[in-house]
């Protein structure tokens, strides 16, 4: 048993130091840009929705005007996901 106890301190030690962790922190001003992002996000979000909503100009219309607002609404997304990586890496 003792040997079991040794051979797992010994493994646990050797993948413990073997993997790479980077654990960066963003800064005050870059969680401020990245919730100021958030809300802008979720502004447009609901502007979209209640124009959709509110659409008066037919079916296909309304959807072509859809579904150009869940691209951009994506765009804004991963522009945003990829600044937010950014910023945790540097």
């Amino acid at each position: 048993m003792k040997k079991f106890g040794l051979v797992m301190l010994t493994a646990s030690f050797i993948v413990m130091t073997s993997v790479p962790v980077a654990f960066a922190e963003e800064t005050v001003g870059e969680k401020l840009q990245a919730s100021g992002n958030n809300a802008k996000r979720g502004v447009k979000k609901a502007v979209n929705r209640t124009q959709e909503a509110l659409c008066m100009e037919g079916d296909l219309k309304c959807t072509a005007e859809k579904a150009g607002n869940r691209v951009i609404e994506a765009k804004d997304a991963t522009v945003d996901g990829a600044k937010k990586i950014k910023n945790k890496v540097d």
